[in-house]
């Protein structure tokens, strides 16, 4: 796989982000076939920077510095790699541990490395009214506040899931391509721009909340003096 680079190099290319801004990648997942039944006892008593708690987790926990990434080793001896920033060195990392592997003895080959998943994220830089933006595209999104502060929107085509939070903070997984996650926020830039929250009325907003925190609590205090029945 060709190296595209990490955001942040070069300048931005308007054609392919009209929006200006590029999502930063934060954490690609890949996998891949060792090829072997792997001893994992062996493997944790021999190799550096490895943890095996098999009533905890079925796999050795294996961890390298460059890339820094993290390793999960099954028995079977399929490999789950995660932590890169980018795709070349999810790869390179995924090599270095079958080199591991390989130097403790064991016939590790390197087959059918696979990206499962590309998490990005980005800041929009100004306040969503996440209230408006659910009931206005209620099929894709699930805005539950009391349960989590972000509103999760379940995106067709392509199949990417959003976390979009009132502050202009927005993160982007399930992509297999960076180019998904890409053409994921130019998508949701327009809506996003659309219940974009007005700082007057952020700040209105912000007040009257605070107002309405106080009366409750006078309400709740003057309940307690026997003041209100």
């Amino acid at each position: 796989m060709a190296d595209q680079g990490l955001e942040g190099s070069q300048p931005v290319d308007l054609l392919k982000h009209p929006s200006g801004i590029v999502p930063t990648l934060q954490n690609i997942v890949s996998t891949v076939n060792l090829d072997c039944k792997l001893e994992l006892k062996s493997i944790a008593l021999q190799a550096r920077n490895a943890e095996y708690n098999p009533k905890r987790f079925a796999a050795v926990i294996m961890r390298i510095r460059e890339p820094k990434t993290t390793a999960l080793i099954f028995a079977s001896g399929k490999m789950v790699c995660t932590g890169a920033k980018s795709e070349v060195q999810s790869k390179l990392a995924a090599r270095k541990y079958a080199r591991i592997i390989q130097k403790l003895g064991f016939p590790a080959k390197f087959k059918d490395f696979k990206i499962q998943n590309i998490v990005g994220s980005c800041d929009v830089k100004f306040p969503i009214r996440l209230e408006g933006l659910a009931y206005s595209h209620g099929a894709f999104s699930s805005y539950e506040p009391e349960l989590f502060p972000g509103l999760i929107y379940r995106m067709k085509q392509p199949k990417i899931v959003l976390l979009i939070f009132v502050s202009g903070k927005i993160v982007l997984t399930g992509a297999k391509v960076r180019d998904e996650t890409y053409t994921a926020f130019e998508n949701i830039y327009p809506v996003l721009t659309e219940f974009r929250k007005n700082q007057q009325w952020y700040a209105h907003d912000s007040i009257s909340n605070y107002l309405h925190e106080q009366e409750q609590g006078f309400l709740a205090e003057k309940k307690m003096d026997g003041g209100l029945d």
